[in-house]
């Protein structure tokens, strides 16, 4: 049998953690969770859309969502309203408390990426990996 040190779903558990303790400090400021901070950046980049395409961006499904935007829209970060043409669809657009985020959250992705201490070759060739892993068909959403 393999040692722990040896399995690749170890190193990635771990450093993911590493990762998110590393936000954490940046995030607390801004009265942000790390899952939060993640919707807020795909909508920052995105715009207002529906809870099946901020699940697609992140690899989640509505029922992992569904919570955690709602909690969002009581903090007023966000508002949830149904399309007019289907019901059923839930659109989510940032409130102006949640647009303005932006600017005070724009100083976090480099604060965190200094602690790795990669070049940027290193840095590139790791997201490279990660991301052919993200891209294989057995990927679904978490």
């Amino acid at each position: 049998m393999m040692a722990l040190s040896e399995h690749l779903c170890f190193k990635t558990y771990a450093v993911s953690r590493y990762i998110t303790g590393l936000y954490k400090p940046y995030l607390d400021e801004i009265s942000l969770t790390y899952p939060q901070y993640l919707v807020m950046l795909v909508l920052w980049e995105n715009g207002g859309m529906n809870i099946g395409k901020i699940g697609e961006h992140l690899h989640l499904d509505n029922g992992t969502l569904t919570p955690l935007l709602k909690r969002m829209e009581k903090h007023g970060l966000l508002s949830r309203t149904r399309s007019v043409n289907d019901e059923r669809v839930v659109l989510i657009s940032l409130t102006e408390n949640g647009k303005s985020l932006k600017d005070k959250a724009r100083h976090i992705p480099e604060a965190v990426q200094e602690c790795f201490h990669l070049d940027e070759e290193k840095k590139n060739q790791l997201m490279f990996a990660l991301d052919e892993i993200l891209s294989t068909q057995s990927i679904s959403k978490i």
